[in-house]
């Protein structure tokens, strides 16, 4: 409540004689009764005490002092306040923060809220809308600013207002108003008799966060001609054709906001041929540097450098110098620092390294050109027999190659994901068997999060997904009908929408609708319902719920709008299910397997809008955004400070205040805790999961009767298998904490290396 009267005032003159100078310049009397007013409802409905931040503000007060200087100080204030035992004021300095928003934007356009239409027809004029957004009337603009609630501005911490308005907003734009236009774009590819309906179900549901927009939907939804897919594949084929078109398409990408995949497994290894000439070619690493380059050249638009995944499949020739080209030491000629390394790895290689046998480097040219094997687009059972039938020609028909122990290969990608936090490692085997898509072609590599991929072709097709995510700590499990068919929709309009930034992704798009969506918060779902990580019982529920509805939503688009256009032959088609699964692995392992079974005939019947339909991101910072933790993994820690350009950010889960102690903290956890819910979450999902690893290598973290033992290289090797064994599909960062001074403290935040 706003208290009535409180003590502030000015160190050394009386507030009457202080002159504060207003946003549109001109100088009144220092208004103490505003200030009250304003910090009395940034504190309202939360622990912290309004007297606190006025008494902190009272000696930042002089004569001349800006009403800008004043809201800055008292979120100065509700920062320096902010702790573990009081983690409040980091929604008092959001709401602060908001409050300056708005106070801007009337002083630059003259209103705030209540005149939708009339903003619409501002930003039109500009070129800052899509004028698609003309397609409503001005009295259904009218209905549409009748469902905004300003009062949901003030749901931000700190963190998340920060983020919202530096990274998604556009000048004189303010938040409702920006998820309202989203939502009124995402409707309008809907029929007209439904699509105002639809418009208020998609603005609530993103504007009371229970559905996260991915951040190219939100950044670029509102302006003409944005992509709106987060995730891109591509490969390059052995020609300079190709190599030099998929660079133009990363740029291209890039250009647009999107992460960049790329597959150079096809590309000939160092010293094979060209033209004839044998010891001529340069291998994949000059390729790569160019793509490198290419990201930093094109930066997004300015928001951020450009993000290139490169991957290679673990047999190429050139692994030992991939897995090398971040280091400091060799030809810095031959070195990219700010690609994303990525390697490929079938079930044989892991075999192997279990078993301490040899591997066998190859290049794929000779491959090729000596026995006819395109070894690039081989997995399963096909690779081993091919690479069998290599393997017998290594010395004989094949001279370029590299014997090497499995189990020693796997200690350098060890060793550089320690150092590093790469590369990622995609197990192309459990990725290609729950393909839906196995018809028509094979999927080499994972985006640049991991989670999201399908069928690439070079030149042909290249992956691209549309995502959005689910806030758990928003949701119960009976939200889960409704709010996962939204979703759904909202990702299938979506495809509609976007302006594919190449011919290939638009072949992509049309062919195979690769939607993904996601989940975030269940850390703090977790501990809302007061559980832990061990509760895979309840885990495996919420997300066989989350996957069946997603499902079903896709089902009733194809009735509604027709298949994808490659579902006749496809999984799908076959009654198999989520992950390419035959219906009677549901009779074993599902909670409810009946409605499965009917699920699978309603398919058979009616087809699915959607060749993917799942996928959970990393979501770090959309997570603050939402005011949850992110993804699906445990919080990083209960509270701690994040090193932003300005300072320091605190950063704490949602539920700290009344549930602290049912967050289990990443840094402290066991990792095979996190790979054994991420396995039964990875049943329900289609896709992939963004699974980061973070191993502690302080003394006694996680052998509390041993303080002085530490995690050992064999701890982290065992994590990683697991990862295989439990049919993961990828591993994404391999992060590290150390530090010899470790210590915990609420205060006390420990860094990830790299």
């Amino acid at each position: 409540m706003i208290q009535p009267t409180l003590p502030i005032t000015a160190t050394s003159t009386h507030t009457s004689e202080i002159q504060a100078i207003k946003r549109d310049g001109t100088r009144a009397p220092l208004d103490i009764t505003k200030i009250r007013t304003v910090v009395g409802w940034a504190c309202e409905g939360t622990n912290a005490n309004p007297i606190s931040l006025e008494a902190g503000l009272t000696t930042r007060l002089r004569d001349g002092v800006t009403t800008r200087e004043i809201q800055e100080n008292l979120i100065n204030c509700s920062l320096e306040l902010c702790s573990p035992e009081e983690p409040d004021w980091r929604y008092v300095a959001g709401r602060l923060h908001i409050w300056n928003l708005w106070k801007e934007t009337l002083v630059s356009r003259g209103y705030r809220y209540g005149d939708y239409p009339k903003t619409v027809a501002r930003k039109v004029a500009a070129d800052e809308y899509d004028e698609r957004i003309l397609t409503y009337t001005p009295d259904e603009l009218v209905i549409a600013n009748s469902w905004i609630n300003p009062d949901w501005d003030a749901d931000y911490d700190y963190a998340g207002a920060v983020l919202l308005t530096k990274r998604y907003l556009l000048k004189d734009e303010l938040p409702q108003e920006a998820y309202l236009t989203c939502a009124l774009l995402l409707a309008s590819v809907e029929d007209r008799e439904h699509r105002l309906q639809r418009a208020e179900q998609f603005y609530q549901a993103i504007a009371k966060r229970k559905i996260s927009l991915a951040t190219p939907i939100l950044a670029n939804l509102r302006v003409p001609g944005g992509s709106l897919s987060s995730c891109f594949i591509t490969a390059m084929d052995d020609n300079l054709e190709s190599i030099y078109e998929t660079l133009t398409d990363t740029a291209r990408i890039s250009k647009n906001g999107g992460g960049v995949g790329v597959n150079v497994s096809r590309i000939r290894a160092t010293s094979s041929w060209v033209m004839g000439k044998e010891n001529a070619s340069g291998g994949i690493i000059p390729w790569i540097k160019l793509l490198n380059d290419t990201a930093i050249a094109v930066n997004q638009g300015g928001r951020r450098a450009g993000a290139v995944t490169v991957s290679v499949d673990i047999w190429h020739l050139d692994v030992i110098e991939f897995l090398e080209m971040q280091t400091e030491n060799g030809d810095q000629r031959r070195k990219a620092y700010d690609i994303f390394p990525q390697l490929v790895v079938p079930d044989e290689f892991m075999r192997r390294v279990i078993a301490k046998e040899d591997w066998t480097l190859v290049d794929p040219y000779e491959v090729k050109a000596k026995l006819g094997i395109n070894l690039p687009t081989l997995w399963g059972e096909e690779f081993e027999r091919a690479y069998q039938i290599i393997e017998a020609e290594i010395g004989k028909t094949l001279v370029l190659y590299n014997q090497i122990n499995a189990r020693e290969l796997f200690k350098s990608i060890m060793r550089t994901q320690v150092e590093t936090g790469m590369p990622y490692l995609a197990f192309k085997d459990t990725i290609n068997r729950a393909n839906p898509n196995q018809h028509e072609g094979y999927i080499p590599g994972v985006n640049l999060c991991c989670e999201s991929f399908s069928n690439v072709s070079p030149s042909k097709e290249a992956h691209c997904c549309n995502l959005n995510s689910l806030n758990l700590a928003n949701l119960e499990v009976e939200d889960l009908p409704e709010i996962c068919r939204i979703a759904v929709r909202m990702l299938d309009n979506t495809i509609e929408l976007t302006h594919a930034p190449f011919a290939a992704s638009r072949a992509h798009n049309d062919k195979y609708r690769t939607i993904g969506v996601g989940a975030m918060g269940l850390a703090d779902w977790i501990a809302k319902k007061q559980l832990s990580y061990d509760s895979l019982p309840e885990i495996s529920h919420f997300f066989e719920e989350m996957g069946y509805w997603c499902t079903v939503a896709s089902m009733e688009l194809a009735k509604e709008r027709g298949a994808y256009a490659s579902f006749a032959g496809s999984e799908w088609s076959k009654g198999h299910l989520i992950g390419a699964k035959p219906v009677e692995w549901f009779t074993e392992n599902s909670d409810n397997p009946e409605r499965w079974m009917q699920l699978s005939e309603d398919i058979k019947t009616h087809g699915i809008r959607n060749s993917h339909i799942t996928a959970i991101a990393p979501n770090t910072s959309s997570s603050l955004v939402q005011g949850c933790t992110a993804s699906v993994l445990p919080a990083y820690s209960r509270f701690f400070y994040d090193k932003w350009a300005k300072g320091s950010v605190p950063i704490a889960p949602p539920f700290i205040s009344d549930r602290l102690w049912f967050y289990q903290e990443n840094k402290h956890a066991k990792q095979q805790k996190v790979v054994r819910v991420v396995s039964v979450i990875q049943q329900w999902i289609d896709t992939g999961i963004s699974m980061e690893l973070l191993f502690n290598l302080n003394a006694g973290v996680y052998f509390p009767d041993e303080p002085e033992k530490t995690l050992k290289a064999k701890d982290i090797f065992d994590t990683l298998v697991m990862a295989w064994q439990e049919q993961c599909k990828a591993v994404y960062y391999v992060r590290t904490v150390q530090r010899d001074d470790f210590k915990e403290s609420g205060n006390d935040c420990t860094s990830c290396a790299n």
